[in-house]
């Protein structure tokens, strides 16, 4: 039987903690009741569900509603809705850094058919928006600013309170993809709206939530029997719900452990992998994504010849479209250099010896390509 590669890609998605798999399983095969009945069942699975909103947004800042989704991608087109709020007030303007997952960016352009102008604003060589340019960007008529906590393809940290700052400044709202940062870094106090997933903090797929301030009117995305607030309608399940509960408590509870873990892992990616450039900020980022870069070698060749390993060479959800980075794009790096750049990214259940061993095989690999 074939050996199982070694996992570095927990940017796109993570393995399912045990502690979650067996808090799901009794919902899964015991607890069948529909936790939108009245019956005793029913009040059984509701009241599961509510201890799982309760564990996820203790991460979470204080004054907001949570909202169960099936993924952050229908959080972030829930989120999305506000903006026609601003619009009966004038405000048709939508701005999204040019360096967000395509979730924010195809939402927002989908936008341009609904009356709304969207501009895509740009960041720097290091990944990082300037605030001065943002600030003049922002204006009376912005409904919606976006910008991603942590970016999924780079691991930069954008100054998210700051820009938080400059959208409240001109009276827009301020929605934020939380999705790579949640669970990791301190979510920022005072956005609006934050799309979180519960498959990249070692919880299940087939669930995300929107956080919601208290005040923000949202219109139903997906309409039926009204749950979630009548706000998106479907029944919820709740053996993910509980899972995502269980995932968030273990990362509120391991914060310390896993980032020094985390941390002990990235410093020895850094040595193992000295000859290569880091794309994107050295400095504000989160260290458990490296994107990293090695001239004259082409990754598709790369990640065929290196199968023991399981990493990446961008976003998997744009793998598989053929398109270079928009990312690494935005950044200013040339159409060669995007072709030979990888993603690595660490997790709670890697070792020492996961990143030496994958290093020693992606680096005997790249050898044998520039011999």
């Amino acid at each position: 039987m074939a050996k199982d590669p070694i996992y570095l890609d927990n940017q796109a998605t993570t393995p399912l903690a045990p502690e979650v798999f067996d808090v799901m399983v009794p919902w899964l095969r015991d607890n069948f009741g529909n936790p939108h009945s009245a019956h005793i069942l029913g009040r059984k699975a509701a009241a599961a569900v509510e201890v799982a909103r309760e564990q996820v947004g203790e991460l979470l800042p204080k004054g907001g509603d949570l909202l169960f989704t099936g993924s952050a991608t229908e959080a972030i087109n829930l989120g999305f809705g506000a903006s026609y709020a601003g619009q009966a007030a004038g405000r048709n303007k939508i701005i999204v850094l040019e360096s967000e997952h395509a979730a924010v960016r195809d939402t927002a352009l989908s936008y341009t058919k609904r009356g709304f102008t969207v501009e895509m604003h740009p960041v720097g060589s290091d990944g990082i928006v300037s605030l001065d340019q943002l600030s003049a960007a922002i204006d009376d008529k912005t409904a919606i600013v976006a910008a991603m906590l942590v970016n999924n393809e780079i691991g930069v940290i954008q100054p998210v309170e700051a820009i938080t700052e400059l959208a409240h400044r001109k009276g827009a709202l301020m929605l934020c993809d939380v999705v790579q940062g949640y669970g990791r870094v301190a979510i920022p106090e005072h956005i609006d709206m934050a799309a979180i997933s519960a498959h990249k903090i070692y919880g299940p797929k087939g669930i995300g939530a929107l956080w919601v301030r208290d005040g923000i009117a949202l219109p139903p995305l997906i309409h039926g029997g009204g749950q979630e607030r009548g706000i998106r309608s479907g029944t919820l399940s709740p053996a993910l719900c509980a899972g995502f509960g269980r995932a968030a408590a273990l990362c509120q509870d391991r914060w310390d452990s896993d980032a020094a873990h985390i941390g002990a892992l990235a410093d020895k990616a850094m040595d193992c992998f000295a000859d290569w450039t880091v794309n994107g900020s050295t400095s504000h980022r989160y260290v458990g994504n490296l994107n990293i870069r090695r001239e004259g070698i082409d990754v598709a060749r790369l990640m065929s010849d290196v199968r023991s390993v399981a990493f990446s060479a961008g976003s998997a959800c744009a793998s598989g479209s053929g398109r270079p980075s928009h990312v690494l794009a935005a950044l200013g790096l040339e159409p060669a250099q995007i072709k030979s750049s990888i993603r690595l990214g660490f997790g709670r259940y890697n070792d020492l010896k996961d990143i030496e061993m994958a290093s020693k095989f992606i680096n005997e690999a790249v050898e044998a390509q520039l011999v």
